[in-house]
């Protein structure tokens, strides 16, 4: 799991420096796919980390590509805290997935989406998980085609330890061109 997480980490450099030769073309709210890395935290324990790539179309409605990976940490029974053992040892899980996010307020640089989505998803316990996920992301454009977003998520997971998770994430979306 510790291999997956890192050639995670590798592939999120190469889509940012990817992404950084589109950042000076493109312009806020003009239909610019976009980079998006976000990091949350959801209930029972449970930190999440997301990279997508963004196809914004008419109207503020957009469609997402998305690998994500979550690591569910608890306290270790030996020293009482988390530790390296505690966090990497417990229930982990990385995917890919597609949502469809409608928009479904605007306003002057910024929106808000419903987002309605599956993935698929490896577990810690090497078996495959799928995953339903809805939420609510709001986004508030900054200059040169940059955005900062949060929001609120509920994942339904199929075949998981945990089935209901919910949470929060922030993050930001890069623009890579149109």
């Amino acid at each position: 799991m510790k291999k997956c997480l890192i050639l995670s980490l590798f592939t999120l450099l190469a889509l940012i420096l990817g992404a950084s030769e589109g950042l000076s073309s493109a312009n806020a709210q003009s239909r610019t796919d976009h980079i998006c890395l976000g990091v949350g935290y959801m209930i029972e324990n449970m930190m999440d980390a997301t990279v997508a790539l963004e196809h914004e179309t008419k109207y503020h409605n957009s469609w997402e590509y998305f690998m994500s990976a979550s690591v569910k940490y608890d306290d270790c029974s030996q020293c009482g805290h988390i530790c390296n053992e505690s966090l990497w040892n417990n229930y982990n899980t990385i995917g890919v997935g597609v949502a469809y996010k409608p928009c479904v307020s605007r306003g002057r640089n910024h929106h808000g989406n419903l987002r309605v989505g599956t993935s698929a998803n490896l577990s810690s316990t090497k078996s495959l998980v799928a995953g339903i996920h809805t939420g609510y992301e709001h986004s508030y454009a900054l200059r040169s085609g940059w955005n900062i977003y949060w929001q609120l998520k509920c994942d339904c997971m199929i075949n998981g330890r945990d089935v209901i998770r919910g949470g929060v994430a922030v993050g930001v979306k890069l623009p890579c061109g149109k």
